[in-house]
């Protein structure tokens, strides 16, 4: 439990480095007792969110294989993690259960923060996946020895627009607890009382994640939020982004259930049009925003400090490619045994270890020419200009997208003007079937 201490700078370094991260929804408790159930798509890295999103240090309930596998188990121990002896890993040590569970009722009665996945493993499904029963029983066991009092229990969701991709946008969002203080007096041995509360955090857990009914939606609903948003309007904090999206991957599962031919045709002509925007480089907001060449012309103006720091982006990549190289190939193979939706997670260790050897050695090479001291002053700052080199090369892609996205606007603006009307149309009728739909 030695490093449990530094797990909130951890979590923002492992998050921030691998993803654009944003954090919204409510404000949860910085301290007192606190039972925190998250949906599990992304391995070890979803401690990392949720401690981010907690904003306070939390221990975690991690499947007993953890603790010895090869490379992580150091790690898992470290941060004072607990161990949960599941039937499909080995039914000999179930038992063991017992003292866990009221080990972990005294840490969250002493005033911890307890995290748990309650689907009882990460997985790569496209959905929230039934809840075991352990996270009620665990809450109804604290709230016994706190005389029968409830306590928060804070649903956190998190959601990525691409799970493997290095620097993709991913949220975690903060839920309010669910109201439980009927349970609480109940204790963990009330059978009824363990399902009804499973039930309710099941319910608190969907309002902060999306859940589609295919991977093959998520282009689909993205879409059509992003469209709505452009067209309509949409609320700027991450919990009401939340919301849309699970209104609209609501509502159009309904549709599709009842197959409805409008819905195929909507759903079909918002792929091609998602489909024609990302060709040309222009998102949905862009494009309700006309362009005149005075305007291209500001934007080229305004952008071009950063695009004049393009030489300094170029040498970032290739003084930090091999490690990055290295990283991406060891950890995609190290994760074989785990599954895909640990991918990143061994990225984010092994890059720790590639990127620490790489500062090593260019520290080093720096001491043999220019002295010991100079070899010391690279190594600390190596890593600031990691960062630096990368924060450098988004803002060279975003600026890029800016100015090819005015740049075919202003030279195309009939097509522009249809594509407009177009997506109009297409929200109108997105609208008029997410009210057929009770959306």
């Amino acid at each position: 439990m030695w490093m449990h201490g530094a797990m909130p700078w951890m979590s923002r370094l492992a998050s921030h480095g691998y993803y654009r991260v944003t954090v919204g929804g409510a404000s949860p408790p910085t301290s007192g007792p606190e039972l925190i159930v998250a949906n599990h798509t992304n391995s070890l890295l979803d401690t990392a969110f949720v401690v981010l999103a907690a904003r306070r240090r939390v221990r975690f309930m991690a499947k007993a294989p953890l603790f010895v596998y090869p490379g992580i188990g150091w790690l898992v121990k470290a941060v004072g993690s607990v161990p949960v002896y599941r039937r499909q890993d080995d039914p000999k040590l179930v038992a063991q259960n017992l003292d866990v569970f009221r080990d972990v009722y005294s840490a969250i009665a002493e005033g911890y923060a307890v995290g748990i996945f309650p689907e009882g493993t990460s997985h790569s499904a496209s959905r929230l996946q039934p809840l075991k029963t352990g996270a009620a029983r665990i809450a109804l066991g604290a709230a016994e020895q706190l005389g029968g009092r409830a306590f928060p229990i804070i649903p956190i969701g998190t959601i990525f627009a691409d799970r493997r991709t290095f620097r993709s946008r991913a949220r975690a969002v903060v839920g309010t607890s669910c109201v439980w203080d009927d349970l609480a007096a109940r204790g963990p041995r009330d059978r009824e009382a363990v399902r009804e509360l499973t039930r309710r955090i099941e319910r608190s857990m969907r309002d902060v994640t999306v859940n589609l009914h295919t991977w093959d939606d998520e282009v689909l609903v993205n879409a059509a939020e992003q469209v709505w948003a452009a067209e309509f309007g949409s609320p700027a904090d991450e919990s009401s982004r939340l919301v849309r999206l699970r209104v609209t991957t609501e509502a159009l599962a309904r549709l599709r259930l009842g197959d409805d031919s409008a819905w195929r045709a909507v759903a079909r002509e918002m792929r091609a049009h998602a489909r024609l925007l990302g060709r040309l480089g222009i998102s949905p907001a862009a494009l309700r925003a006309p362009v005149t060449a005075g305007v291209a012309a500001t934007w080229l103006v305004r952008r071009l400090p950063k695009l004049l720091l393009a030489p300094l982006a170029l040498a970032g990549f290739l003084l930090f490619w091999l490690p990055r190289a290295v990283t991406d190939k060891v950890g995609t193979y190290a994760s074989r045994a785990e599954g895909d939706d640990s991918v990143p997670t061994f990225r984010v260790m092994y890059g720790g270890v590639f990127f620490g050897l790489w500062f090593i050695a260019l520290g080093a090479a720096v001491g043999v020419t220019f002295g010991w001291l100079a070899g010391i002053a690279t190594v600390l700052l190596l890593p600031a200009a990691a960062y630096g080199a990368m924060a450098i090369g988004e803002s060279q892609r975003f600026a890029w997208k800016s100015i090819r996205r005015a740049f075919v606007s202003w030279k195309h603006p009939e097509r522009i003007a249809a594509l407009r009307q177009r997506q109009h149309a297409l929200a109108q009728r997105l609208r008029d079937l997410l009210r057929e739909a009770g959306g």
